[in-house]
Order: C-alpha cells, then structure tokens, then sequence
C-alpha cells in the first residue's frame, strides 16, 4: 500500500513538473496547431563578480577571505560566459526545432536585435549568448552608451518625485510589512539574518571587533526615491543584500561547496533563506505597483515596439534583476516562486520569454515563460539541449484568461503593456 502510495504522489509530481515547463513538454499535436512568430527576451546578465571589491566593507563584516574572482568588480565572470554560451545554444536548438530560424543562421537586416544596457556584464552576456545562438553570424551588440554607463531604457529610474507619488510609493512598500511596514519585513527577515551571519562570521569581523556592527538590524531600514535615480535603500536590510548576493554569486562560481560557505555547510534551506534576503531587498524596491510601472516604463515601450515590428523574429535585451521584477510587476504576474533554484525570483542569468504564436486559423496568441539555469546546471555547468533543458516556467498575468493550451490572446497582451505604460 506504501509503495502505491509513492507511485501516486511520484506521478502527481510529475503531472506538476510537466505543466510548469510547458515549453518544453509541449505536445506534437501542438506543433501541429502553432507555428512560433516571434520571440522577445529580457534577460539578466549572468555570473558576474561582486559589485564592490574584496577591501571594500564586504570584508568588514567577515573575518574570512572572499573568493579571489577572474573577472573586475560587477563584471562578468569566465563561468558566467561559458553558461551564457550554455543557454544560446539551447535557445539554438529550440528556436530550429519550432521552425523559427535555420542552424547555422545568418539573419537578414532587421530579422533579429541583440541590445544590452552599456554595463560589461551586460554587453558582454548578450555577446556569448549570441555566440551560442547563432555562432557563425558574428553578432554584433548593439549598446548606446560608452561601457560602463547606464542606458536610461534598462536604467530603473524614478521619474516622478511629486510628493503625492512619494507618499503613495511609501504606502504600498510598507504595507509589504504589515501593520509594522519595513520594520516588519526586517522582523520577518530574522531568521534569514541569522543564517547569513553564522556563515559570515560577523561577529569575529574587524567591523563587529571596532564596535561597527555586529548583527543585521531588523529596524533600520529605510527606501528613499529620488528623480532619476534609482529606488534605494539604507540601513542593514542594504548591507545583508550586499552580502546575501557576493554569497550566493561565490557559490556558484567555487566549486568546492564547503569553501564557498568559509568552512560551513548549508542545507539547500538555508541556501533558500539567504537568497530570500535578496528577493525581499529587490521586492521592496521595484515591485510596489506604482514604482514598477514607472521604473519599468522605457522597456515596456521597447518590449511592445518589438513585438510590433514587421518582420523582427528574435530580440535579446539584456539588463538586471530589477528590469524582470519591475516590468513583471508592472504586467501584474502572479506570484509565483521558481523550483530548483535557491533564487526563486529572477535567478542569475534567467530570461523573461515573450512567445508569440499563430494557429492554424490565423489566430495570434502569447505566452511569458522564465527560463533559467537551476541551481545544480549552473555550479555543474551542465550542457544543454532540447533533452537537458533549462528551467522553464510559464508567468501567469491577473486578470487575463488563457486557452485551454496557456496561450493569451496577443492583443490583451499588447493591451496590459499598453496599460502599464499610461
């Protein structure tokens, strides 16, 4: 009887899995009904080095040395642009097998746009995805600006700093909270502080040592928005963001688990809980309705240019985390947490995958999937294929029914775009 019963639950998770990675699964007689017309991607670079240096106060708050990376501050890292390549080439044979493009392809002027924000990590994410996905066309990456300044189209800005915005962004972040607003997201946040602190050492730190910090605080976060500038942050909600992601972005870079952790050994919970830090941190900054829509704003126009554009079959834009949640925000997504990533929100790398599709009647539907790498693909650096594939996760909007296949109608699509813009 115990043995039926894991049967059924074993057949039960494997209905789920099948239905969440609907790309992958779809049946032949799909294919037979839909023919792919188009496809948009926003990305987030992949593997990059910390923001900050090793001197910087990242190596205050811990008595252990960080790992010594092969790429600059924020830069992308080797393994980075291998996975990268990883993920063109299996966009490659995915694009080849729906019909979309040939093998060895060579697009016709304006048939496919590869557009990164004017960062290194960005640039340079989109030049090793194109060069898995189309490696004998020698792409060129299209950027604005001189490298290693911020495009305003992936920059996530606030453009409004009347003081009615302002109060109303603030209502809508601090009821994330609760009755206690920030200080209750940081109350939430204490356990999560504690596994980062363990790990870190902190309270052996040279900054602990010097009466500096010895504990993330719960209580001292505070958001400020200011007119073309970034939603920020202050207070240690910041700092273990700081910390959380130079973590996990080790993690993933060292293969040795034990050193990635300073001697400690994580449970994939504990993974999670760190990287939770993260998702709350990026949350409270782009998500509140009426941020994510003002930040999002310039690429929302560009995505639904795109997706107008006669005879466009692919476009690449390659940004951050906060582009994916803003713009997923601003579309009203549902919620949703990804599986076997410790990143359940916008993991390293992961793209937001714009679909369009046309039926046999002429009928035009859409679809959003993320596709990433999980977490085991990225620190095994596995090959992937149409049988090894990445992650795939269909994004449902509010508010917008799908057929009986998980396809939109692509003009209520256009429609919520078209919205969150105005």
């Amino acid at each position: 009887m115990f043995k039926a019963y894991k049967t059924i639950l074993f057949l039960l998770l494997l209905c789920v899995s099948l239905s969440t990675f609907a790309q992958v699964n779809r049946t032949e007689d799909f294919s037979k009904r839909y023919t792919l017309k188009q496809v948009v991607v926003l990305s987030r670079h992949n593997i990059r080095s910390p923001l900050s240096g090793r001197h910087s106060t990242m190596q205050r708050i811990t008595p252990h040395e960080w790992y010594h990376w092969s790429s600059a501050p924020s830069e992308l890292s080797l393994r980075g642009g291998a996975l990268e390549t990883m993920m063109g080439q299996y966009f490659r044979k995915w694009l080849v097998s729906e019909g979309l493009m040939q093998e060895n392809e060579i697009p016709t002027e304006g048939a496919m746009r590869f557009y990164a924000n004017s960062l290194q990590r960005t640039i340079a994410t989109a030049q090793y995805f194109s060069s898995g996905m189309l490696p004998v066309a020698n792409i060129r990456i299209e950027h604005h600006l001189e490298v290693g300044k911020m495009d305003s189209i992936f920059a996530p800005q606030i453009t409004d700093d009347s003081e009615a915005f302002k109060a109303l962004a603030q209502q809508q972040i601090t009821a994330m909270g609760g009755e206690k607003g920030l200080v209750g997201i940081g109350e939430k946040m204490a356990n999560n502080y504690k596994v980062l602190e363990r790990v870190l050492d902190m309270d052996q730190s040279k900054a602990c040592l010097e009466g500096d910090t010895c504990h993330f605080r719960t209580d001292d976060a505070h958001v400020y928005l200011i007119k073309h500038r970034e939603p920020g942050m202050g207070g240690s909600m910041r700092l273990a963001c700081q910390a959380a992601d130079a973590l996990i972005l080790q993690y993933y870079e060292e293969s040795d688990e034990v050193k990635a952790t300073f001697g400690d050994t994580l449970t994939w919970e504990e993974w999670e809980s760190i990287s939770a830090i993260k998702d709350w941190y990026g949350d409270v900054l782009f998500t509140a309705p009426v941020v994510a829509r003002q930040v999002a704003r310039p690429l929302l126009r560009t995505m639904l240019e795109e997706l107008q554009i006669e005879g466009r079959k692919f476009t690449f834009l390659c940004g951050h985390d906060s582009n994916i949640a803003s713009v997923l925000a601003a579309l009203e997504a549902e919620d949703y947490r990804l599986p076997n990533t410790i990143e359940k929100k916008t993991p390293i790398g992961c793209k937001l995958v714009v679909e369009k599709w046309e039926n046999t009647e002429g009928q035009v539907f859409a679809t959003l999937n993320l596709v990433y790498q999980s977490t085991k693909q990225l620190r095994s650096m596995s090959l992937l294929d149409l049988e090894n594939s990445p992650m795939v996760f269909s994004i449902r909007l509010k508010g917008i029914d799908a057929n009986a296949d998980g396809l939109y109608p692509f003009e209520d699509v256009l429609d919520r775009i078209v919205f969150a813009i105005q």
